[in-house]
């Protein structure tokens, strides 16, 4: 291998080096991630990812805490096995109005405990956040990680554009701008008319089986009819044999 070779080799692999540390230290923090768009006035469903930072201690508790001046109506957790789940409400001093309707309160915080994050490991734990403020680029949601030797780390600190990322950065969920034009409660009108859908098909349903079974009943009428004619008709041709 001759010098040329050698020097790019070795720009790669320090090139490969830093990617992985960047990487490494960016998968280190707690961060939530978008699970397709995460359009202003829409829902989104996010994904908040908690890493195990230590070696010799493991996580089992997380707190998320959610922005006040940008209030979430409606935050909704899916199950986590072995994480016990409890979601915090909080009465707003401004009511918020969403398809229609006032809402009083609004979810300020999520914990989930009970579970275990081992070392070498991470965890993810879906939401689903809606409706999204349209006046925003961001949502900041402050989160609190705590380990079994009780030590906590608090990831509470905002990342400023233009400056160094913080020590302790913040999950930080970026708002897109909408794709349609009728984007405004988008998920809650498809949530109803799957709902709405969901019943007409479960009585379609339940029309076809008694329909089914009105056939199979009908079927099983016959059959027996064509069993019991059947049978006096063996009967009578049997008699005849033992009469001549």
């Amino acid at each position: 291998m001759n010098v040329s070779r050698i020097a790019a080799v070795s720009v790669a692999g320090a090139a490969a080096s830093t990617v992985l540390l960047c990487a490494g230290t960016a998968f280190a923090h707690v961060g939530v991630q978008p699970v397709g768009p995460a359009e202003k006035g829409g829902y989104a469903t996010v994904n908040v990812r908690v890493p195990n930072e230590r070696d010799n201690a493991s996580t089992v508790k997380l707190e998320v805490s959610f922005p006040t001046d940008h209030p979430l109506a409606s935050v909704m957790p899916q199950p986590v096995p072995g994480w016990k789940t409890e979601v915090t409400r909080t009465k707003l001093d401004k009511p918020l109005k969403v398809h229609g309707e006032e809402i009083n309160e609004a979810v300020s915080k999520i914990t989930w405990s009970g579970g275990k994050v081992g070392p070498g490991e991470f965890q993810q734990f879906p939401l689903v956040l809606g409706q999204l403020p349209e006046d925003a680029d961001q949502l900041v949601l402050k989160a609190v990680q705590t380990y079994d030797n009780k030590e906590v780390v608090r990831w509470i600190e905002e990342p400023k554009d233009g400056e160094e990322e913080p020590q302790s950065p913040a999950p930080v969920l970026k708002l897109t701008e909408p794709t349609g034009d009728d984007h405004h409660g988008a998920t809650g009108k498809e949530a109803d008319e799957a709902d709405d859908a969901a019943h007409k098909g479960e009585e379609a349903a339940a029309d076809s089986d008694t329909t089914s079974s009105d056939t199979t009943a009908r079927v099983l009428a016959v059959v027996g009819i064509i069993v019991g004619v059947a049978g006096v008709a063996f009967g009578v041709l049997a008699g005849r044999r033992r009469t001549s």
